[in-house]
C-alpha cells in the first residue's frame, strides 16, 4: 500500500503536491502512477493529516482533496483505491466514483461512520489510536499495550458485526505510532501474531515514523534502511499489507520474503 498524502502539512513530503491556488491534480496523477509502476497494488489517498499534533480540517477541503483525485485514478489506473478517512460523506463520495477501500484511523467511531461504511459495501480497516492526533503522542499509558489494543480490535469488529459489515470486508491495523511510545510500538511489533489470531488481515504501517527517530535518531528522509527492516519483521510476524511512502525499496524487500515462503519448509 502506496502513501498518497494530499494534504499541505504532510509529516513525510511537506505538502510537495501542492501549488499556490490547492493540490496540483497532475502532479498527484503522476505520483499515483509512478507508485503503480513501482510495485503498489494499493494507493492509500488521505485528506486529512493525521501526524502528532495535526489539526483537523473542514469538511469541505477533505473533499475536495481526495474525492477528484479518487475519480481521476479510478479512470486511468489499475489499482485498488483505499481512502484514509474518518468522514462519512467522504467516504460515501468516495466510494461512489471509484474508492475500493475504507481505511480509518477512528475504526468507524465519528458520528455516522458505520453506517456510511456499512452502505458503501467497501472492505474496512479498523485502525487503534489511544486519543486524537493533536493529543496522542503526548502521554500514552497502556497497562498491556498488546492486550488492549487486540481487545478494542475485537470490539470494534462486533461493532460492526452489528452494522451489516460481514468480517470478510474487516482489515485490522494495530495503529503504530498512534498513541504509543516506542516501547509501546516495540511491544506491538513483537506481540503482532496475537493481533493475527483475530483472524483478519492485518494492515501495518511503521514507514518513516518517529518511532525510527526515536531510536536511530534519523531524520524523514533517512529512516528508509530501519522502515524496510520494520516491513519485513512485520510481515514475518504476519502482516498482509504494508503501508509505506518508500514504495519500490519495500516491494522488492517483501518479495524477497515472498520467494523465500514459496521454496517451503
Amino acid at each position: 500500500m502506496g502513501v498518497l498524502n494530499t494534504t499541505p502539512d504532510s509529516f513525510s513530503d511537506g505538502g510537495s503536491l501542492y501549488k499556490q491556488n490547492g493540490l496540483d491534480l497532475e502532479q498527484a496523477m503522476a505520483r499515483a502512477r509512478l507508485m503503480c509502476e513501482q510495485g503498489a497494488s494499493i494507493i492509500d489517498i488521505g485528506g486529512e493529516s493525521t501526524r502528532p499534533g495535526a489539526a483537523p480540517v473542514t469538511i469541505e477541503q477533505e473533499l475536495e482533496r481526495v474525492v477528484p483525485l479518487v475519480e481521476r485514478i479510478a479512470a486511468e489506473l489499475e489499482v485498488v483505491i483505499s481512502v484514509d478517512t474518518s468522514s462519512p460523506q467522504v467516504m460515501t463520495e468516495a466510494a461512489a466514483v471509484g474508492a475500493g477501500l475504507i481505511n480509518d484511523v477512528r475504526a468507524l467511531q465519528r458520528e455516522g461512520a458505520l453506517a456510511a461504511a456499512a452502505a458503501t459495501g467497501l472492505p474496512v480497516c479498523l485502525m487503534h489510536m489511544q486519543g486524537q492526533p493533536d493529543t496522542m503522542q503526548q502521554n500514552p499509558q497502556y497497562r498491556d499495550v498488546s492486550a488492549e489494543v487486540s481487545d478494542f480490535l475485537r470490539q470494534r469488529m462486533s461493532v460492526c458485526d452489528l452494522a451489516g459489515i460481514p468480517r470478510e470486508r474487516l482489515l485490522l491495523d494495530p495503529g503504530f505510532g498512534f498513541g504509543k511510545s516506542l516501547q509501546h510500538n516495540l511491544q506491538l511489533l513483537r506481540d503482532l501474531p496475537q493481533l493475527r489470531d483475530l483472524g483478519q488481515p492485518l494492515l501495518v504501517g511503521m514507514s518513516r515514523k518517529s518511532m525510527i527517530a526515536k531510536l536511530l535518531d534519523r531524520a524523514v528522509d533517512e529512516r528508509l534502511a530501519a522502515g524496510l527492516a520494520l516491513a519485513v519483521l512485520a510481515v514475518e510476524r504476519g502482516a498482509w499489507i504494508i503501508r509505506t511512502h518508500d514504495i519500490q525499496e519495500t516491494a522488492d524487500a517483501l518479495a524477497m520474503c515472498s520467494a523465500l515462503a514459496e521454496i517451503g519448509e
